[in-house]
């Protein structure tokens, strides 16, 4: 009989993740999404649903895995954009986890998310339910990126490859590419094919990898971002300041959305948001520049957050993450930044998924130098 392989301690119980706490996860999710990873509105159905069925979900520390155990990412991948009008049947994850398996000839311990955005925070839920194995509190970016291959994964030399596709119609297919790069490139022209979007397995990892590679605890940061912005009211509290707190965040502008250019290329969403300056900010404008994440924002012309850094985009009124594909004329917003994880901060890290990767003149300056006249909160 199979055992899963996790260590096992009679002094620990490893916690458990229920419906209520999806809705926690799914806000702060789309939070650190930093306008990607997708509206996790359909990804927190899938996993309700899944919960409804089958029971809450154990989420379980990478520490506590064997070194040998085997954990894969399941994610949605394709343009949020289409997302909205192109949705997921919930079978394609499923088949991606299982085609993952009889590929690699062995049960999957563990599943995760390969990243925190939105509707990728969520997803593997619904497969950890249905398949009764635990959920690993780590993802392999700390927030989202637009491209396959930028993953802290990628820092520790750990292999996309194989990769496992579905999508809602049945085709599938399985990938073994040269570099992680190559998985980005064949896996987005066959998503493109597919109708814009699908289902992916990827980076199948031992234990002993994610301990060295994984962004870890990001789940229940997520969680508690969540519950910053959806328990504040019943706290008397007020929401974007107790987001702020709970974020270390820094608060890079206020203003109404003026202008909105975006258009589907490929697979992103890619454009800029204008936002004219209300309050403190009056008689300034800021920019935001997106491909599916928001990876620039420049007052008044000059940058005051650069990717891998975090730009949140946040609606004044609610305190509720917009997402970029979903960022409406007239709407009073707030924008955030905060600090990127310490592996993206590296010189390997910038490399990867710095300014000059997206063609951007500018270089890495970190956020907080950007702002030095705001208190050091981060």
């Amino acid at each position: 009989m199979y055992t899963i392989s996790y260590k096992k301690s009679p002094k620990r119980d490893m916690q458990k993740i229920n419906i209520e706490d999806i809705e926690y996860i799914a806000m702060g999710s789309t939070v650190l999404g930093t306008g990607g990873g997708g509206d996790p509105y359909i990804g927190k159905l899938f996993a309700k649903e899944a919960m409804k069925k089958y029971g809450e979900v154990s989420l379980i520390k990478a520490s506590e895995l064997e070194d040998d155990a085997l954990v894969v990412p399941i994610a949605a991948f394709g343009a949020p954009m289409i997302l909205v009008e192109k949705l997921f049947s919930g079978d394609e994850f499923i088949k991606a986890f299982e085609m993952m398996e009889s590929y690699l000839g062995r049960k999957i311990d563990a599943v995760m998310p390969a990243e925190a955005g939105g509707l990728n925070g969520v997803i593997p839920f619904s497969i950890a339910a249905q398949k009764q194995i635990p959920l690993v509190d780590a993802d392999g970016m700390g927030r989202a990126f637009p491209r396959l291959e930028m993953t802290t994964f990628t820092l520790h030399n750990i292999p996309v490859s194989p990769i496992t596709q579905a999508d809602e119609k049945g085709n599938r297919n399985v990938y073994h590419t040269i570099d992680n790069t190559w998985g980005e490139t064949l896996v987005g022209a066959t998503t493109i094919q597919m109708g814009g979007s699908c289902a992916i397995g990827c980076y199948p990892m031992s234990g002993r990898q994610l301990k060295d590679a994984g962004v870890h605890g990001i789940v229940t940061y997520a969680k508690s971002l969540g519950k910053a912005i959806l328990d504040a009211k019943k706290l008397n509290l007020n929401p974007l300041d107790s987001l702020i707190e709970k974020a270390a965040a820094v608060k890079l502008f206020t203003g109404k959305i003026s202008a909105i250019s975006v258009k589907t290329a490929g697979r992103w969403n890619k454009g800029v948001c204008e936002i004219i300056g209300l309050e403190d900010f009056q008689n300034s404008i800021m920019e935001l520049d997106f491909q599916n994440e928001f990876l620039m924002a420049k007052k008044d012309r000059k940058p005051v957050a650069i990717t891998p850094d975090l730009i949140v985009l946040i609606d004044a009124e609610n305190a509720r993450p917009i997402t970029a594909e979903t960022i409406q004329y007239g709407t009073r917003v707030v924008v955030l930044g905060m600090k990127a994880n310490q592996q993206w901060r590296t010189d390997k890290g910038i490399e990867l998924a710095g300014p000059k990767k997206f063609g951007y003149d500018e270089k890495y300056i970190p956020i907080e130098e950007l702002n030095k006249k705001i208190e050091d909160v981060l």
